[in-house]
């Protein structure tokens, strides 16, 4: 007897522990699963909140710089954008997809990701000022901004993003 109820056991903690996603979570809003974030769907929220940012490109693995796109604990998705508060002055020389242009967006498939990714571009540009950004996580959502917006033109990017879902 005891060697059958064990396996029974089993299946049924196995069962509760698979139910499905509790009221109001992500998946079950509005009674069918929600589509994961993408920079594309993140950067048409953004953009509808700061007006002065323009996409200018989508990055794919065949034109990833860094190399990163779809790489182990890496972005998903990235898009670039322009905001045009910034000085074609100021970027005179730069590459279409640069940061300093606007920003971009890099999306991932883990909220710690994310971070780390942040984390690692701060260190890196922390002893270049020449190279700095603002960069604003949200879950898994990275908006790096460029530094030639002040700070608070930078921060209509982070109050957009705290608005994401």
């Amino acid at each position: 007897m005891r060697r059958t109820i064990l396996p029974i056991a089993a299946i049924l903690l196995t069962a509760a522990c698979s139910g499905s996603p509790k009221a109001g979570t992500a998946a079950n809003v509005g009674g069918s699963a929600a589509k994961p974030l993408t920079a594309t769907s993140s950067f048409t929220k953004l953009s509808a909140a700061v007006s002065a940012a323009k996409q200018s490109g989508i990055v794919t693995a065949a034109n990833d710089g860094n190399h990163l796109l779809g790489r182990p604990n890496q972005y998903t998705s990235k898009v670039t954008f322009t905001d045009s508060r910034i000085k074609a002055s100021d970027v005179e020389g730069t590459d279409k997809g640069d940061v300093d242009r606007g920003g971009a967006i890099e999306v991932f498939a883990d909220p710690a990701d994310a971070k780390a990714r942040a984390k690692y571009i701060q260190a890196v540009t922390k002893s270049m000022p020449v190279f700095s950004e603002y960069d604003y996580v949200h879950g898994t959502v990275l908006v790096r901004v460029s530094h030639y917006l002040t700070p608070t033109q930078a921060a209509g990017y982070k109050d957009a993003l705290d608005k994401l879902n």
